[in-house]
């Protein structure tokens, strides 16, 4: 059974070394979830509804069923992928990747409990697209970009809503008398302040008093830097996950020790996955023996 466990677990994680089950298994799912983007997208034409609503409907409760044994084949081998853990299954759980497992599988079980509004039901189905995240690489990557920048992005974002608040109440002050029905109230300005700020400029709500204007004018010229940090910061995660991927998964000169060294500093810097983590741990474990 520990040997069934231990294949099962390696076939349902993130593919590492090439092992032919885990692959092939990875892409079944990836096939899967854009197989059901595609639904998504096809039931909302009425004449497509119309003539292939139930194919669409045995194909949703397939992979439905596919991805409820899936869920169950993880909580069960949770014990491999948190092996230091004092409660494995717990653990996952309460995971980002399991909670969208959980949420993939919902329309499944909702209907049978609850009544609810089909189209929403439906909706939620486009979930199961951010389970690519743990059998797309570039997908993977985005999060652990988000992940390793969440404290800079989150300082420029809150950048950018102090410069909406202040930017609104000064084109109140501005603008009120010009224009009471369109700046009434301190943020009333909130609408013209983000299509500003993202440099969308609808142009339903504009400054229409010399002192507004220029106002205007000095916010749109500070928007350009405020909206490129965030972008910087991206790009700058990118190249530096990049370079961290590519120093732990390609073939390197270091050491199996100096690499199981870099793999729990990556670790520690929350730049792996779990899944990542433990997968390459075990295939650097493996060259040991």
């Amino acid at each position: 059974m520990k040997k069934l466990k231990l294949v099962v677990f390696k076939t349902i994680s993130m593919p590492a070394n090439g092992f032919l089950p885990a692959k092939i298994f990875g892409a079944f799912i990836i096939a899967l979830i854009m197989l059901n983007v595609v639904i998504v997208t096809a039931d909302t034409f009425s004449d497509l509804s119309a003539r292939y609503g139930d194919l669409f409907i045995i194909i949703d409760y397939f992979t439905a069923v596919i991805f409820t044994v899936e869920y169950l084949l993880r909580i069960w081998t949770a014990d491999l992928l948190y092996p230091e853990a004092r409660r494995p299954r717990l653990k996952y759980l309460l995971s980002p990747s399991a909670i969208v497992d959980l949420i993939a599988i919902l329309p499944l079980f909702i209907p049978v409990v609850a009544h609810v509004n089909l189209r929403v039901l439906r909706t939620v189905r486009l979930v199961r697209i951010f389970k690519l995240n743990r059998y797309s690489y570039a997908f993977a990557t985005i999060v652990k970009v988000l992940k390793l920048k969440s404290r800079q992005l989150i300082s420029s974002l809150i950048s950018i809503l102090i410069l909406l608040f202040i930017s609104s109440v000064l084109m109140y002050g501005f603008e009120h008398t010009a224009q009471p029905e369109v700046f009434s109230n301190a943020f009333s300005g909130i609408w013209w302040s983000v299509v500003t700020i993202t440099t969308v400029g609808y142009g339903d709500i504009y400054p229409v008093t010399i002192a507004g204007k220029v106002c205007g004018a000095v916010i749109a010229l500070l928007d350009v830097g405020f909206i490129a940090v965030p972008a910087g910061i991206l790009s700058a995660g990118f190249v530096e996950q990049t370079e961290r991927d590519e120093g732990v998964f390609s073939k390197t000169k270091e050491s199996v020790p100096e690499q199981l060294r870099i793999l729990f500093e990556l670790k520690k810097e929350n730049a792996l996955t779990d899944e990542e983590f433990e997968s390459v741990k075990a295939d650097l474990l493996n060259k040991l023996k």
